[in-house]
């Protein structure tokens, strides 16, 4: 899932440790505590065992003499390379050594989140927002952990307060087209959207400026969502990207073609030659997919009875 860092989207790690563990060190002051090597979980044992991090380990900067912006960027980059525990261990010792604090607990948050620790995200949102009230980063991202933990009422609060101080900042105005979309207010999503599109053509179409994953929607909020961008796109005289974004709303199941001749937009394309062949491509995709789902569950052992007790 991506924040304003993104999230992308997105264990254990060495600083911070189990949810419960971390949320007695933020109430505690958000200090670091280190696991020695030899304390690490399995997984990330394992994950140290990998050519990847063969290569990584011999590069990696002194905790102890290395400049603080070199420990912040090696997070940054362990992030980009899948080693989220690492980065964690390195935004952490670049907080130790008097780093940007408001910076730093925003990476710490939205590595947190990529682990699934939304929770314990969001207290590092919280006090980011604490120490630098005027941070839209910080609001932003609060927003995103209060969407992931379905409080939306919440999300769109944090998501106009990022607004609030910067007017042109675009991750939360697509946030909070998705926020919308979540709640079925198609009229209010759409604007949104469209504003982000304009505030940053590209948000949409990289991974570091557009909002929360899509993969935390459902099948049908996805269709709807990629639906309204289409909408946004075919008013911005883009076709290219405007067909892309049918043919995902179609191969999430929707009925695009129906929904297309009741939209002012898009009616005109519905009979389109190109449209048709989307149509019947992604049509093939759904029912590749429906066969396959049903070859898979037939070939798994009868599930038991509600008397058996399952074995685990």
């Amino acid at each position: 899932m991506r924040i304003s860092l993104f999230l992308s989207a997105f264990a254990v790690s060495l600083i911070t440790l189990t949810a419960p563990v971390q949320a007695l060190q933020l109430s505690a002051g958000l200090k670091p505590v280190v696991v020695p090597q030899g304390q690490l979980d399995p997984i990330r044992r394992a994950m140290h065992e990998t050519p990847d991090w063969k290569l990584i380990e011999p590069h990696l900067p002194d905790p102890a003499t290395a400049p603080i912006d070199l420990l912040e960027m090696q997070g940054d980059l362990l992030r980009v390379r899948r080693f989220p525990e690492d980065a964690l261990d390195y935004y952490n010792y670049a907080l130790g050594r008097g780093g940007d604090q408001a910076d730093l607990y925003n990476k710490i948050g939205i590595t947190q989140m990529e682990l699934g620790n939304t929770s314990v995200a969001r207290a590092y949102f919280q006090h980011v927002i604490k120490i630098k009230r005027k941070d839209p980063q910080g609001w932003n991202n609060l927003g995103a952990a209060e969407f992931m933990g379905h409080n939306f009422s919440g999300a769109i609060q944090c998501y106009h307060h990022a607004i609030r101080i910067n007017k042109k900042y675009a991750v939360s105005h697509s946030n909070l087209g998705l926020v919308y979309i979540e709640q079925k207010d198609f009229s209010s999503a759409k604007s949104e959207l469209t504003l982000a599109l304009k505030l940053d053509p590209q948000i949409f179409q990289h991974n570091s400026s557009a909002g929360v994953s899509l993969h935390t929607m459902s099948a049908a909020d996805r269709a709807n969502f990629c639906f309204q961008m289409a909408k946004v796109y075919a008013r911005a005289g883009d076709e290219a990207e405007m067909l892309h974004q049918l043919q995902t709303a179609s191969e999430a199941g929707m009925d695009i073609r129906y929904e297309m001749s009741n939209d002012r937009d898009l009616t005109r394309y519905v009979n389109d030659p190109r449209l048709l062949e989307l149509v019947r491509i992604a049509k093939s995709l759904r029912d590749t997919r429906g066969l396959h789902s049903s070859t898979v569950a037939s070939a798994l052992p009868p599930a038991a009875s509600a008397n058996q007790e399952v074995q685990r």
